[in-house]
């Protein structure tokens, strides 16, 4: 039976963790703990959830002789002492989780709550009255049936199950999808799910919220052992969008930019090179080219397309086609 829950997988093993700290709950009763009202995990996730704390090198143990989860002697997360750089890190994904709000910024805000929660008093107090960070990210919100999906494809990655659903894509064009979720990027306010596609029989990167009527599929699937969620996006300034083998373009930046350009780490494939006037020169290997000009273009008159020629031929396109726009004054009102 497969559990059908929006919990992320992160809040369930903070509970869990609260959960062992307190020394007094059997298997059972660890699992009506961290569900706090919603479904139970069942017996095979729960022991997952502890398996994945072990893993991470949590000296839990099951102590027969109570019949309890506990950790080991001297151990307690009551005791967490957190440094400043530590609770500056807290605040910040605290901060970050503010700035993205949804559902996924819920989670953060819940998990950083319980980790300061956990955390001794005075570390609490600076904790809750710190605001030292300001994210200026586009919000991430999804509607109520794009909360529905987003907990479904989570489920479903989490469980090795295939998703079935209908998509609509950028022309309107409605199709028939089943996919194995593999992961999931965040990107300019919306979350997308990057999953093996059957019947392209390729990867595929998918908008949660144009999904309509998904279904959780009884059949499961593995992931590939090499895929890496990060790598797959770091070719892409959004990180989805995906062509053929990278391509290589380089960009000429202004002195006056050039240390923004330098921090703005798009893709994480490039080289820098300096130039004697202050102006920096980069060499950016992008799986879009078109995704790269258009970023290019925010920068106005500040950077060039070095080459390659069909990337200059491609600005020189669009250029003409804004100026086109322009070109004559459209009547106010």
């Amino acid at each position: 039976m497969v559990e059908r829950t929006t919990e992320p997988k992160i809040v369930l093993l903070v509970r869990l963790l609260n959960a062992i700290d307190e020394a007094r709950h059997s298997f059972e009763s660890l699992k009506d703990r961290i569900a706090e009202g919603a479904k139970r995990p069942s017996t095979r996730s729960l022991r997952r959830y502890l398996a994945v704390l072990s893993d991470a090198g949590f000296p839990w143990y099951f102590d027969r002789a109570t019949n309890t989860y506990r950790f080991a002697d001297g151990y307690s997360l009551k005791r967490l002492d957190l440094s400043n750089a530590e609770l500056f890190g807290l605040v910040a994904l605290r901060s970050f989780g503010a700035s993205i709000g949804g559902a996924i910024g819920h989670s953060i805000d819940e998990l950083t709550s319980k980790l300061l929660g956990s955390s001794n008093g005075s570390v609490r107090a600076k904790g809750e009255s710190a605001s030292s960070m300001a994210f200026r990210l586009p919000e991430t919100r999804l509607d109520e049936a794009g909360e529905r999906a987003f907990g479904l494809f989570s489920a479903a990655e989490r469980d090795s199950r295939s998703v079935q659903f209908v998509y609509q894509d950028k022309e309107g064009n409605r199709s028939t999808r089943v996919v194995d979720p593999y992961g999931f990027i965040v990107s300019a306010g919306r979350i997308y799910c990057v999953a093996y596609d059957h019947g392209r029989r390729d990867k595929r990167v998918f908008a949660i919220d144009n999904v309509s009527e998904p279904q959780l599929l009884a059949r499961t699937y593995v992931k590939p052992q090499d895929f890496d969620v990060e790598a797959y996006a770091a070719a892409s300034i959004s990180g989805v969008m995906h062509g053929g083998p990278a391509t290589a373009v380089r960009v000429r930046f202004a002195a006056r930019v050039a240390k923004a350009a330098v921090a703005a780490r798009v893709v994480a494939d490039r080289q820098i090179l300096h130039h004697p006037d202050n102006g920096v020169e980069i060499e950016y290997r992008v799986a879009d080219v078109d995704e790269l000009i258009r970023w290019v273009l925010g920068w106005g008159a500040q950077a060039e397309i070095v080459e390659p020629e069909r990337a200059r031929d491609r600005i020189r396109e669009l250029a003409s086609d804004i100026i086109e726009k322009y070109a004559e004054a459209k009547p106010v009102g």
